[in-house]
């Protein structure tokens, strides 16, 4: 069985949300087929990760993304119906990787990880190969309720991305053997976009044994939101549970600490640990393990959440119990719910933080990983390999009887 996977980022280190599912598709197919990866990459250091990705034992190939040159072409976009994501998801590079990946080797299945990568599957050389979509959550839903908290250009430049990428993701879908989501919320909206598509769930899962603590819980007043920051839901969202929430945390707990894991920080996300000296901001780290592990909850302060927050999951994995907002928890495996409080509100965010907190850390452990053992990588991932299975065997029988 010969796959090709195309992702928009590199799969590897699987140290963002985007990169971890993919990461964890990519490992289990290498395990029984023959697998090539062609990769979107940004900058060298992602580029750099590629011999690390097959020791996996796949074939990878990669095309830069040129950025400067994209931003202009999405502007010229503006007034054609292209949706923005394509414009800035382009490169030049792609399609003589695809055609190099190609030659000699003509895949069984196609799998496009986001829509994002999708326009590359339905062009030659790989118009006509068997596709599933992997879309992990609609991205236009995403712009359109990114629209409804936006300013006035911003709202109209989100509203028109959120129709014309629908109308891809339509078509795309329709072309392809099947399509894939992470949750039931995102398999009805993607239904009500395209009602007869064969759309399936393929949850997230976790990497239990990898994020298991090995030390006792800690009794410190540590909070932690882990994420990548120069995103707009994170870092709002770490904003306004620094400024509204945390001085109600403290003025409980003086002694309470707030830890903000991960890479890439906005300048109003950095100024939060200037003006606190409560706050530490750490920017990108090597592994997120430590700062969980030392920690004595997790928050997810996020408003505009789409699909699965990997962060709470990680989090439960850890030993963490998670305070989160309504969207997230929509989105949790009803295996991690147990591990959460929800709440929406600056009073009642704080409430539920001390709460937990007031907790003896025996407890909060036992109440973070009471179901984990379901959310397995393996077993989440097993439609997906069902499905990936089951569209190679019908690519060989049409190639044979033709």
């Amino acid at each position: 069985m010969r796959i090709l996977v195309l992702t928009h980022r590199l799969p590897f280190a699987p140290n963002r949300g985007d990169r971890v599912r993919a990461y964890h598709i990519v490992k289990l197919l290498a395990e029984r087929a023959d697998v090539h990866v062609v990769s979107l990459v940004h900058d060298r250091e992602e580029e750099s990760q590629a011999d690390t990705l097959r020791r996996l034992g796949v074939r990878v190939s990669t095309a830069f993304v040129p950025r400067v040159r994209n931003l202009a072409s999405a502007a010229l976009k503006l007034p054609t119906t292209v949706p923005l994501t394509h414009a800035l998801l382009d490169s030049p590079a792609m399609r003589p990787a695809l055609v190099r990946a190609t030659e000699a080797w003509r895949p069984d299945v196609v799998l496009a990880y986001c829509s994002g990568v999708a326009p590359f599957a339905l062009a030659p050389p790989l118009a006509g190969i068997p596709l599933i979509i992997d879309l992990v959550d609609v991205d236009s839903a995403k712009w359109a309720a990114f629209a409804e908290a936006a300013g006035f250009l911003r709202a109209w430049i989100f509203r028109r991305e959120a129709r014309h990428l629908a109308a891809f993701e339509d078509r795309a879908v329709r072309g392809a053997f099947a399509a894939t989501v992470v949750n039931e919320r995102e398999r009805e909206t993607l239904l009500r976009l395209c009602p007869d598509a064969d759309v399936f769930v393929v949850p997230n899962g976790v990497d239990v044994e990898a994020l298991s603590p090995q030390e006792p819980p800690v009794a410190d007043d540590r909070v932690v939101f882990a994420a990548v920051f120069n995103y707009a839901p994170n870092a709002d969202g770490a904003v306004w549970f620094a400024r509204h929430v945390w001085p109600r945390v403290r003025a409980v707990r003086p002694n309470a600490r707030l830890t903000l894991a991960g890479s890439s920080p906005t300048r109003a996300v950095r100024q939060l640990a200037d003006r606190d000296g409560s706050i530490e901001v750490t920017g990108s780290v090597a592994d997120i393990r430590p700062y969980l592990w030392r920690s004595a909850i997790a928050v997810a302060p996020i408003f505009q959440a789409r699909g699965v927050q990997n962060k709470v999951l990680e989090a439960a994995a850890a030993g963490l119990p998670s305070v989160v907002t309504p969207p997230v928890w929509e989105g949790l495996p009803r295996e991690v719910l147990k591990a959460c409080r929800v709440a929406d509100s600056p009073d009642q965010f704080a409430a539920r933080v001390l709460e937990l907190l007031a907790l003896p850390p025996a407890v909060r452990r036992r109440e973070a990983s009471a179901q984990l053992s379901q959310l397995a990588w393996p077993r989440r991932l097993a439609r997906m390999m069902e499905l990936i299975e089951s569209t190679a065997e019908r690519s060989s029988a049409i190639a044979c009887a033709r």
